[in-house]
């Protein structure tokens, strides 16, 4: 079994087991996010207007892409990079403003899965295991209670850390400050896009990108193989772009580690574009890269060819054909010219 990659966070005992567990309903997890529903599904159209249809794209952008994938998982989970202190609560706190869980309970849950889904099997509820029905219900209004979980342990640096300490204790009531902003500035038509809709879009959106990129009954394509582990995670192309990057998921559990998820060029990673600029601007320092990161003796490339983005694929297309015209042009001209 490939350990190279495991968390440090996810501390195992000889009882510990992957497979043996409950899934219970939990009430604030199910009126958390079926109220938001709720409000989005009946307020929405109600107080449609185009202007709060920006603010919930906008505020959907930021929150997911600085909050959630580089500041949350890239930084916070994965330590892919380093920065200044201050951007890092920024980032984390726009992470905890998408509405899924604070900065400790997202950590505890995403390494839970991963540890789990490196065990040669485990809970359906661990692996997106069976239909799309049961597993939305079980994912977005239910908990899992392993029989034998292993202990979760924050390294010190954010253990004790006063700011992710308030951030995890009143992680919902974040939205209430962000909400106060949007009502004195656009109204309930603001409040209801751009906190009920954002959450609910992006809360389900992230379980959907989850469910596809580890259910192998759906069957994403893939480029990258680990022996051993209990199953193989797959990417989904098409949500590249709305996802900031995550959905490159076969990637990133073939480098856990690299602050990088769309490893080629036909797989657009928003993401890691928001990190170069803060690269440029002197902000981000110690990229972690596959290029720079130990080599791991399990992972095995099995495909070149499949996934991708069509859509991006074709860009390139398109762009190599403009500038074999645009050089030809020139060279046109410049015959002419002698002539």
């Amino acid at each position: 079994m490939d350990w190279s990659h495991k968390s440090e966070r996810i501390v195992p005992d000889p009882l510990s087991n992957a497979t043996l567990g409950v899934v219970r309903w939990s009430p604030v997890k199910s009126i958390w996010i079926g109220g938001m529903t709720a409000v989005a599904v009946i307020g929405g159209p109600l107080l449609f207007r185009w202007d709060a249809f920006v603010v919930f794209l906008v505020l959907s952008a930021v929150t997911l892409c600085c909050g959630h994938s580089v500041g949350m998982h890239r930084r916070l989970i994965h330590n892919s990079f380093e920065c200044p202190k201050w951007l890092e609560y920024a980032m984390v706190y726009s992470g905890v403003l998408v509405g899924m869980a604070g900065p400790f309970g997202l950590m505890k849950q995403h390494d839970l899965r991963d540890w789990a889904q490196r065990q040669p099997d485990c809970h359906d509820y661990l692996k997106h295991g069976g239909g799309i029905v049961r597993d939305g219900f079980w994912q977005l209004h239910c908990d899992l209670e392993l029989t034998h979980p292993p202990k979760f342990v924050p390294e010190a640096r954010i253990a004790h850390d006063r700011v992710y300490l308030w951030m995890e204790r009143y992680w919902m009531w974040q939205q209430a400050p962000l909400a106060l902003v949007l009502f004195a500035l656009g109204g309930w038509s603001w409040v209801v896009w751009g906190i009920a809709a954002r959450v609910s879009v992006s809360v389900t959106g992230h379980w959907l990108v989850g469910y596809f990129a580890h259910n192998e009954h759906v069957g994403g394509p893939m480029r990258w193989r680990v022996d051993g582990a209990g199953g193989q995670r797959r990417d989904v192309p098409i949500a590249a772009l709305l996802s900031m990057g995550e959905s490159w998921h076969n990637n990133h559990h073939a480098y856990p580690g690299s602050a990088r998820l769309g490893l080629d060029a036909d797989q657009p990673d928003p993401g890691w574009w928001l990190i170069l600029g803060l690269q440029r601007l002197g902000l981000v320092q110690d990229i972690k890269t596959p290029a720079v990161l130990p080599a791991r003796p399990a992972l095995s490339r099995v495909s070149d060819r499949d996934g991708g983005c069509g859509a991006t694929r074709v860009g390139m297309r398109l762009a190599r054909w403009m500038r074999r015209q645009l050089v030809m042009r020139a060279v046109l001209r410049d015959l002419h010219a002698l002539a």
